[in-house]
């Protein structure tokens, strides 16, 4: 018998303490848990909070996608805005939810609204009875798309054959809450023409360019953090190892670096068992990187088009495999047809990538060390006066990776921060704004001679942002899971068992949150959330 927890969304756009009290849904008694994995597990569940939406306001809702995924044939369809609710909304609420079964591979999927990346998700792996699962995202930023007719697209490309029987069965909503919002959202959303080509209006005041970008595909780039460059002996080569840089350029020149996150899917780390219940952070909802592009805003604003253009450092040339789907957010100055500027400065280090292989009696070992820092700074004359920007980004990536013949062990403990200050000076006087973000990964794959292969892996996902004009905030999101079962055997043979956990926790100057779960064969054993 299927129990599913659907997460109730918050009761105002702050988080309240009455949400957030209590002990959540009761624990499964130890009679509950079965011996191993059977046919039926638990729906899929994530400790992350719904969106929070407001109370005592009129809302719509408009239905974007139904379809069922059986190939690569995307759904296309048609927007229209919702009648009732006004052309501004304080919030605009995603919601996608999905149910398969049978038996399927984990899928990677997207959602474009007028050719603007709405969704980046991937789909988790059914039991043979069936699972149900959903999705929210916050897409207030997307306003300015939601105003007019848009077309529609959407694909999970999937394969279903006398093997792979799962039919994937989407419906996406859009809910429209009446209102302003509560912070400035662009007044457009771009795409790039043809790929590379931006026009941006000539009074852009500030430009924010967002980037979906994912290793995948089902090749050795899904796990970049594990690929290795000779002359180690491992099945995943890249010539530079497993360093990645996501970079964004304008007219040629380095506009922006980030660190990819270490995305891990449904079916990652060799073992579905582990992800069944819990997914790992962002898997059903890949959050975009960020770049803030305003040092460039007084060369953009000259009405003219200009190349933008994505790339992966570390890919090794000429092989596929990474998605950088792209939008532009653009502010308007609403006071001044034209706004001029200029780019002030710019400058990057010496990028730093260290591997040192280590061969051993049977065993391997590459420890990498890299980096690269980056400053940008710009000005634009505005309405309401000279405002200059710097962007200053430092990236760096420590790991060590260990291996035997055979890869019948195989482990990684890395570490990826991404640090960001953003510091804009308007009427003499600097507010900068400190995003540090870090990402973890530590686990290790074994094969026992039994054929019983063991996976345990801890993710970490933490952010921590501060605000020299006050406020701050501090995101905590840990997964952790241990799993096993017999290869090589029909599913009913694998005698699998398994544990995982999640524990997500918000906190800052707005508020908290904080949830934790916990799964034991499929059953949910845990489901606490307190502040």
């Amino acid at each position: 018998m299927r129990r599913r927890i659907v997460m109730s969304m918050l009761a105002g756009v702050a988080l309240v303490a009455s949400a957030l009290l209590g002990t959540g849904a009761p624990a499964a008694r130890a009679a509950d848990i079965p011996a191993e994995f059977g046919t039926d597990w638990h729906d899929p569940v994530t400790a992350a909070p719904p969106v929070p939406v407001p109370t005592g306001t009129r809302s719509c809702r408009v239905t974007l996608a139904e379809a069922q995924f059986r190939d690569f044939t995307p759904y296309r369809g048609t927007y229209t805005p919702p009648q009732g609710c006004g052309d501004r909304w304080s919030r605009v609420v995603l919601r996608l939810d999905g149910k398969v079964k049978g038996r399927q591979y984990d899928r990677l999927g997207y959602l474009h609204v007028g050719g603007v990346v709405v969704l980046r998700t991937t789909t988790p792996e059914p039991s043979p009875d069936g699972i149900e699962w959903h999705v929210e995202k916050d897409v207030t930023r997307y306003s300015h798309t939601f105003r007019g007719p848009q077309d529609v697209e959407m694909l999970i490309g999937n394969v279903v054959d006398d093997t792979y029987t799962g039919v994937i069965d989407v419906k996406v909503t859009l809910t429209f809450y009446a209102g302003r919002p509560a912070a400035a959202v662009p007044d457009q959303v771009l795409t790039l023409a043809g790929g590379t080509t931006l026009t941006t209006p000539r009074n852009s005041e500030r430009v924010v360019a967002e980037v979906y970008a994912t290793g995948s595909g089902g090749g050795c780039e899904e796990f970049w953090y594990l690929t290795v460059a000779d002359p180690a002996s491992y099945s995943c080569k890249a010539d530079k190892g497993p360093y990645r840089e996501v970079q964004i350029r304008v007219d040629g020149q380095l506009a922006g670096i980030a660190a990819p996150f270490p995305n891990v899917w449904t079916g990652g780390w060799s073992d579905p068992f582990l992800w069944y219940v819990i997914p790992g952070p962002r898997a059903f909802d890949v959050k975009p990187i960020e770049y803030d592009l305003t040092p460039f805003a007084g060369l953009l604003d000259d009405g003219r088009p200009h190349q933008v253009e994505i790339s992966v450092a570390g890919v090794p040339e000429g092989q596929a495999g990474w998605s950088t789907a792209v939008n532009v957010l653009v502010w308007q100055d609403a006071h001044r047809a034209r706004v001029t500027g200029g780019l002030t400065g710019a400058r990057a280090s010496d990028p730093v990538n260290s591997s040192v292989y280590t061969p051993g009696a049977g065993e391997y070992r590459v420890d990498t060390d890299a980096g690269h820092r980056l400053t940008v700074s710009g000005y634009v004359d505005t309405s309401h006066g000279r405002v200059t920007t710097t962007v200053r980004r430092t990236l760096a990536h420590t790991s060590a990776h260990r291996w035997n013949d055979g890869e019948t062990t195989d482990a990684l403990d890395a570490t990826w921060t991404d640090d960001q200050r953003v510091t804009v000076q308007a009427g003499g006087v600097p507010r900068t704004t400190r995003t540090d973000r870090t990402y973890t990964m530590n686990g290790a794959t074994t094969i026992g001679t039994d054929d019983r292969l063991r996976t345990e892996l801890a993710l970490g996902d933490r952010a921590a942002v501060r605000r020299s004009g006050g406020g701050w905030s501090r995101l905590d999101d840990a997964y952790r899971g241990d799993a096993t079962y017999t290869l090589n055997v029909p599913r009913d043979q694998r005698h699998a068992v398994g544990t995982s956990s999640e524990r997500y926790r918000l906190y800052g100057s707005d508020g908290c949150y904080d949830r934790a779960l916990a799964t034991e064969q499929g059953v949910l054993t845990v489901d606490r959330r307190g502040c």
